[in-house]
């Protein structure tokens, strides 16, 4: 990135007193990154004093509100401060921070708005369900944002502060990967994918935070919202 980009990675967590410390230290010492952010999303474990332990700046609400409310506090956070853009990241390892240079790479190759990072170049790691909900969710945002996108769902991505001033946000659940792509492909901004590693840890204490069909349902009402607009 050019001199000039701030660029902050923005990390919701809930209860990920497992595997935050590990997180935010690999990240720090990425190279082109300004600061780590955390979002408690109004964990009762030791989340936001290990993340503050590890050099992160942590924000943190008061009670459990879903992710789509602790990253749209993230993307406030980084609009007030001035950031040119965030990378967004789960905080359950699933993601791999040694990969936020290729992010970085393709913004100044592309000059892309949005970056998602794609699982599905290499899917043989998701569960099936994971996998076949993907390319049925992906098919149809690609179809409402007027742009081909093959993991809708993936949480890794590279987000222009230009995006985060002209797109409103409403989800407040895992919908808001979607609901982004959706708005900002209708605005006209360039999003472009990239091939990121699929990492599933089989001996995690802790259960996926998806909800099948709670959060189908949000899907179902997120497109009926955007097929009315």
């Amino acid at each position: 990135m050019g001199k000039s980009k701030k660029v902050c990675v923005i990390i919701p967590a809930y209860q990920e007193e497992e595997h935050i410390g590990d997180i935010v230290r690999r990240t720090k010492n990425i190279k082109g990154i300004d600061e780590v952010v955390v979002v408690d999303d109004g964990s009762n474990d030791r989340t936001s004093q290990i993340a503050l332990r590890e050099g992160a700046k942590v924000l943190i609400h008061s009670s459990n509100q879903g992710k789509g409310k602790a990253l749209q506090t993230g993307f406030l956070y980084a609009l007030r401060n001035k950031f040119s853009g965030v990378i967004t990241m789960d905080a359950d390892s699933q993601h791999l921070p040694e990969e936020i240079p290729l992010f970085l790479e393709e913004v100044e190759k592309k000059g892309s708005d949005v970056i998602v990072g794609s699982r599905m170049h290499n899917p043989e790691n998701m569960p099936f369900i994971r996998f076949w909900t993907n390319v049925i969710t992906s098919f149809v945002t690609s179809i409402l944002a007027r742009k081909k996108v093959r993991d809708s769902q993936s949480g890794f991505r590279w987000i222009n502060s230009h995006v985060l001033k002209e797109v409103s946000l409403d989800s407040s659940q895992f919908a808001i990967e979607s609901e982004l792509l959706i708005k900002a492909g209708r605005k006209g901004f360039k999003i472009t994918e990239i091939p990121i590693t699929t990492v599933y840890l089989s001996n995690s204490t802790k259960k996926s935070k998806i909800s099948p069909f709670k959060d189908t349902i949000r899907f179902i009402l997120l497109i009926l919202r955007s097929m009315k607009k």
